[in-house]
């Protein structure tokens, strides 16, 4: 797995990529969401550079023996816990849950997987997920289901 320096755009704009994976494929409505939520602009990335990690990010998964998808992101592996707390300002976490909602939102289903990975998030970073009042804490009331909304 590639390393990014702590707070970097690289280490957020990676967070943002896995979140995009989470559900098994990357759409293009979650794409164009990102660009119109500027992410490039709020994470400080280079135009274009968000698709580059996107792929160094397949790759590294594809290149790597001991990584695929469901090691890396059950949100307890040891990996996943390196790669959020990659990320030490609260600026830029409080960015990437929120880039990270824009694009669950964008294609109106939100899985399980991915109302997985955020809470992962949130509850590393001691934040709430903001995503709906029954989280309290980030700690879900319930069994954990897809979404669809409405």
């Amino acid at each position: 797995m590639r390393t990014y320096k702590p707070d970097s755009p690289q280490a957020a704009a990676r967070l943002i990529a896995l979140a995009l994976l989470a559900d098994g494929h990357v759409s293009a409505s979650e794409l164009d969401a990102l660009d119109e939520a500027r992410l490039s602009h709020r994470l400080g990335l280079a135009p274009g550079e968000f698709r580059t990690i996107i792929r160094d990010l397949c790759e590294d998964l594809m290149a790597t023996s001991h990584l695929n998808w469901g090691n890396l992101c059950r949100p307890e592996s040891d990996v996943m816990s390196q790669l959020m707390f990659e990320l030490r300002d609260p600026r830029i976490q409080t960015e990437v849950i929120d880039l990270c909602k824009t694009a669950m939102l964008a294609d109106d289903h939100v899985s399980e997987h991915e109302y997985a990975l955020l809470h992962a998030f949130s509850r590393a970073w001691r934040m709430p997920c903001g995503w709906d009042s029954r989280c309290e804490d980030c700690e879900l009331s319930g069994p954990m289901v897809a979404r669809t909304l409405n």
